[in-house]
């Protein structure tokens, strides 16, 4: 029988009650929010071995996407009730930030821009500065949000029907390049390069996409296979780049997480498989925690859901600069 934590895993005090749809470390300290599907976003303090449950909001629907503000104080999240909030640590009160006509899918604060970037299934992304009722620019997209990442100036959006967009930022409303997604099946998971030279895409076909931004870079550009287990494929659910070596971090909904050197075309370390999707996961602002929530990610529907059975948690593991470091004469990027 398969473990909840079969790694070992620091567990977090006090999870979610229901799905958990995103994970995020602040840039500032080891603070790391959650979302879930039970319409909260709660905050942790990670101390030492352990973690302190330090608030927790509920809001009227679940919640899809969180973004930390860049001084660390404030959290902005986006959901189904089809609006942007943003949530203040110190006075632990909430108020609307942005509003659209279908639920927003991800939120990303964009120090650069001092703007809050909103993709939602409205096929739109708008920015807001939050001095003004509506969007201070506005992009149509040709389908709804699927998953998208911002690295200034870079923007990669996947949305339905394998569209992918990229945006340079200093132009927010004029698309810099329109693909379809080098992967043949439903984008899932998208995200930018340290260098901002290109983007890893993953899809529910259990597949990784490493593609760069310029023509003429497309020598560089490759597709693997992951998160699969014989004849069984399983969704790409994560994405993340290491801060300091630029080596990645995938999972999956096998349960699975692994890091991986694109540039040397290797995994760096494969990890033992935990008993439930992992939905969502995120390195802390040093690279020396790598954040995983184990919990079902809905990729095979409602029916494989007993909320009575269904532990959801999320794990923290320490990161060893030996499972993580690029090996031979992969340069840092």
């Amino acid at each position: 029988m398969m473990q909840p934590n079969p790694n070992r895993d620091v567990e977090v005090s006090q999870p979610p009650n229901d799905g958990i749809s995103s994970l995020n470390f602040s840039s500032k300290a080891n603070l790391l929010v959650a979302s879930s599907w039970d319409n909260m976003v709660r905050c942790w303090e990670v101390q030492g071995a352990g973690t302190v449950l330090k608030s927790s909001i509920t809001q009227k629907a679940p919640i899809l996407s969180t973004s930390w503000s860049g001084d660390g104080t404030r959290v902005f999240t986006g959901g189904c009730g089809n609006t942007a909030d943003v949530w203040s640590l110190a006075t632990n009160q909430t108020q609307q930030f942005a509003q659209h006509a279908a639920p927003v899918k991800s939120v990303f604060w964009i120090e650069e821009m001092q703007a809050l970037a909103t993709g939602s299934w409205d096929k739109t992304v708008k920015y807001w500065d939050g001095r003004q009722a509506n969007a201070v620019c506005t992009a149509n997209l040709p389908e709804r949000v699927y998953c998208m990442d911002v690295k200034y100036p870079l923007c990669v959006v996947g949305t339905a029907e394998r569209h992918i967009v990229i945006y340079d930022l200093r132009k927010p409303q004029t698309e810099f390049k329109r693909i379809s997604s080098p992967l043949k099946y439903q984008s899932r998971v998208v995200s930018c390069f340290p260098d901002k030279a290109g983007f890893a895409l993953g899809s529910i076909e259990g597949r990784v996409a490493i593609h760069h931004v310029e023509d003429r870079d497309n020598s560089k550009n490759f597709a693997f296979k992951c998160h699969r287990e014989n004849n069984e494929i399983y969704a790409v659910n994560v994405i993340a780049f290491h801060p300091t070596f630029g080596t990645f971090a995938t999972a999956g909904a096998d349960g699975t997480f692994n890091f991986w050197d694109k540039d040397s075309k290797q995994r760096l370390k494969p990890f033992l498989r935990c008993s439930a999707p992992i939905s969502a996961g995120a390195f802390n602002m040093d690279g020396g925690i790598f954040a995983y929530a184990v919990s079902y990610d809905w990729s095979k529907g409602h029916e494989y859901y007993n909320p009575t059975t269904q532990k959801n948690s999320i794990l923290l593991h320490g990161v060893l600069e030996s499972e993580i470091k690029p090996r031979g004469n992969s340069a840092r990027r």
